[in-house]
């Protein structure tokens, strides 16, 4: 669990339909952090978005415009846990964009399990 301090909020952009080594970019990256120990990680699926090629993608758009949706992984770690995961993420990501903020953790609790 993350300690409360100085932390780091990493966002992952992508597209739903990248495919990588075995499976979807999204379920690859989602296993990474996840066998990383990484404390969580969300996966967002945006209504629309573009990137760098300025055509906008929509899940109430035609046919063509459903391709390529956005997608979004966020996760929060410790300043050092995430210097250690982000090379191996940057040779994961094949087309994306990854960016990292400064954040502060102010408190981090998990409800125990009913037994």
């Amino acid at each position: 669990m993350l300690a409360p301090g100085l932390a780091k909020k990493i966002t992952i952009h992508l597209n739903e339909d990248t495919t990588a080594r075995h499976d979807f970019l999204h379920n690859e990256i989602l296993s990474f952090l996840r066998e990383r120990g990484v404390a969580g990680a969300s996966l967002i699926r945006p209504i629309a978005g573009f990137g760098s090629h300025h055509r906008t993608h929509s899940t109430e758009g035609g046919v063509g415009d459903r391709e390529h949706l956005p997608l979004r992984i966020e996760f929060i770690e410790s300043q050092e846990a995430a210097a250690e995961l982000l090379p191996a993420l940057c040779e994961l990501i094949t087309d994306g964009l990854i960016e990292a903020h400064d954040t502060t953790v102010i408190k981090a609790a998990v409800r125990e399990e009913p037994s």
